[in-house]
């Protein structure tokens, strides 16, 4: 039977972990303060630098999500490139510093992998969170860390590289870590744990990747956000007027039939999904999303191939760079 060969892939020499792009998402404040805590110099032969970041010092302070705006939602090449005021929001020059830090975005220069550490109020376990169902780092990443106590999930969020709107799109490869529940403002020991060994899977992955190691491929089942739902609003105020049922209150990633309960509404009367196909709820009730309009989210369910890889060696990798440029002249 023939064994189809590893893609090659370039060396992950910089990777960063980041913490606190919202304020008041503590798992990943706490983890990333306790790694620079107990940061050492980079030791002979360790072959990946890990840079860990506090991404949002000024809404850490407030135990807040952001200062102005969502930090998380300034990383497009628009709002990094255009033109701005001096008055604009704290974040967007926090973006731009975060932008000159681990990029520039796009750039040969950015950082090779990027872990952008979130909770979530909502039931999601431990969730990958990528723009791409077809980065072979980011999915194999997730297929090592797998956790016998801890749901697992990828999500992709179908997006271009422009229009990619998260701190981890500036990275080469990047996803978010996103694990709950766990309320804003606070943190669960358990949570941070989950964190803290899903962290410390991704660093080994990294170390065995860049030693050589050959990982086999094999299936990954991708959730792709197909849409978001609004609460019900009345017409004049736009205030919310239904709660998640309860039914579907706590089962994110169950799988939601046209028919089925969906909202409650305060005046006590049932509002049913009216879809037309099933589809996977996530972020359910997600309390950040108040804000952002957004009850849930909406997504289908693939099975996705992961190729078998390995890292190139020093000769493969300069062959592919000259490569590379000889493709740029031309």
């Amino acid at each position: 039977m023939q064994v189809d060969e590893p893609v090659l892939l370039p060396r992950l020499s910089r990777v960063a972990v980041c913490g606190g792009t919202h304020g008041n998402e503590l798992s990943g404040v706490y983890l990333v303060r306790e790694m620079l805590k107990t940061e050492k110099r980079k030791e002979d032969g360790e072959p990946a630098s890990v840079l860990m970041v506090l991404s949002n010092p000024r809404a850490m302070q407030q135990c807040s999500r952001y200062v102005d705006t969502d930090l998380n939602r300034c990383f497009t090449h628009a709002t990094l490139n255009g033109p701005v005021s001096e008055g604009a929001p704290y974040e967007i020059f926090r973006a731009r510093e975060l932008n000159a830090l681990l990029g520039p975005k796009g750039s040969r220069a950015a950082v090779d992998l990027i872990c952008d550490l979130h909770n979530t109020t909502a039931n999601m376990g431990l969730s990958f969170i990528a723009y791409s169902d077809c980065d072979w780092i980011c999915l194999h990443i997730f297929r090592y860390l797998q956790m016998p106590d801890t749901p697992m999930r990828f999500i992709h969020f179908d997006v271009s590289t422009k229009e990619s709107y998260s701190l981890d799109s500036i990275g080469k490869h990047g996803f978010a870590m996103e694990i709950g529940p766990q309320p804003h403002g606070c943190v669960k020991s358990n949570i941070y744990t989950a964190m803290k060994e899903g962290v410390q899977h991704m660093q080994d992955w990294v170390r065995c990747f860049n030693s050589g190691c050959v990982f086999d491929g094999g299936p990954v089942d991708v959730f792709t956000m197909v849409k978001n739902l609004d609460y019900p609003r009345d017409g004049e105020t736009r205030s919310i007027t239904a709660a998640i049922h309860p039914r579907l209150q706590d089962r994110d990633f169950c799988l939601l039939h046209p028919g089925e309960p969906l909202f409650q509404a305060f005046s006590g009367e049932t509002i049913k999904y009216k879809g037309n196909e099933p589809l996977y709820a996530f972020f359910i009730n997600e309390c950040a999303y108040y804000e952002k309009g957004i009850a849930l989210s909406l997504a289908r369910k693939k099975r996705v191939t992961v190729p078998s890889i390995r890292v190139q060696t020093d000769e493969e990798e300069r062959a592919s760079e000259q490569s590379f440029a000889s493709e740029e002249e031309e």
